[in-house]
Formats: structure tokens, sequence, C-alpha cells
């Protein structure tokens, strides 16, 4: 498996945002989004380390802290990716999550032990919009996130209309988080109040507030 970074932080986002989290980021994506915060680890030149389950496992088993999530890039395009989430399953008491982009069949993982997801839904923003795999908002349970990242009016109305329409608020987290630098939360949280948007969440990354927003490793 591909691993262009492992290291151990906060989650900055998620339903475990703030708590201790051990990420395992994977190499090449099958989308590229305009807003995307981690091009550099979709470049084909991108220097990586090859990884075994077992060795992923065993790096994640030394941290020893329990939330673990799974990132890249594209984590669902990793061939053995049913493997590591088994393999990460038999540690005590370690929660697995996969951030995936939207574009990838969820259903298509075969692990014993179903990780908790958080779908992206690409806003139109994104330049991406287009390649959403739609079951996938069908498909999602009460672990799961969908999350929308937004920059403008446009999006947001977009993001209401796909809740609205897939009922997203009442099988799973919602989470609507600003593209940095593009829109202030404000304006997202005044569009809440007009539009009654009970049971979704503004989220911050917050490691763009503690860190600088393009440092690694955090």
């Amino acid at each position: 498996m591909k691993v262009v970074e492992k290291f151990v932080s906060i989650n900055g986002e998620s339903t475990r945002a703030g708590e201790l989290a051990v990420f395992v980021r994977f190499k090449g994506c099958n989308l590229n989004c305009s807003y995307c915060d981690t091009k550099w680890a979709n470049e084909p030149d991108c220097d990586y380390c090859e990884m075994t389950p077992d060795e992923i496992a065993d790096y994640v088993e030394e941290t020893k802290v329990k939330n673990v999530t799974l990132t890249g890039g594209e984590p669902l395009l990793q061939s053995e990716i049913d493997v590591l989430i088994d393999r990460l399953s038999e540690i005590p008491g370690v929660r697995v999550e996969i951030e995936t982009n939207g574009s990838v069949d969820i259903t298509k993982v075969n692990s014993k032990n179903r990780p908790s997801f958080t779908v992206d839904y690409k806003s139109p923003t994104s330049g991406c919009e287009s390649k959403m795999c739609m079951s996938n908002y069908e498909n999602v349970s009460a672990d799961d996130t969908v999350k929308f990242v937004v920059g403008s009016i446009e999006d947001l109305n977009r993001a209401k209309e796909i809740i609205d329409k897939y009922k997203l608020a009442e099988k799973c987290h919602v989470y609507l988080s600003p593209i940095f630098g593009m829109i202030e939360p404000a304006d997202i949280v005044d569009y809440m109040i007009k539009n009654n948007m009970n049971g979704i969440r503004l989220q911050i990354q917050m490691h763009k507030v503690i860190w600088n927003p393009d440092q690694r490793g955090v």
C-alpha cells in the first residue's frame, strides 16, 4: 500500500474532532478538486513508502491511539483496503474511519468489520461534482458522516438540495465546512438559520486554526 505520510495528531474534523487520532495518508486520487489541500499527495512523482497492511497495523498499535483515520488521496483506491481494515479491527479498542471523496462506491468495502465513513459531496466549486457516486448517500448509516465543503451560496444551495433529497440529517451526521479563505463561517451560519437546517453542523477544520493551513503531518 502506498503511504505518503503517517502521524499522530488530533482529528481536525469529523465526529471525533479534537480527539487524538493516528492518520495514514495514501498516495493517489481519481479526482482533482479545485480546493484540494493535499494535491501534493496525488502527484505522480510524490514520494511514498510501500507498506503492507500488517506493517501499517503494527505502526498504529505502537502509537496506542484508538482513533484511526485512513485518508488520501483516495484510500478506497488501495487494493488491500479490506485486508487493512480487518487487520486494524483486531487491535482492541481501535475505531477505524475512512475519509473518501464520494466518487467510489462505499459498499465495495467487504471487510468483516465495517468502518465508519466520512463521505464527501463535491460542491460545484470543486469542479468534480459530476463524479459523485450518488448511491453512497443512500447507503450511509448512523455512524457515518456526509461532508459538504462549500465556498459559495451556490454550494450551500446544492448541499441543501442533496441533504433534503436523501434525508441525510435523519440517517447520518452532516457537516458543512467552509473552503478555507473563500467563504466566511458566519455566512454559512446565516444560511443555516434562514433555511432552518436542524441537525446540520458547521465544522471548521481545527487543524488549520491551530497550525499553518499548509503544514503537513498535523
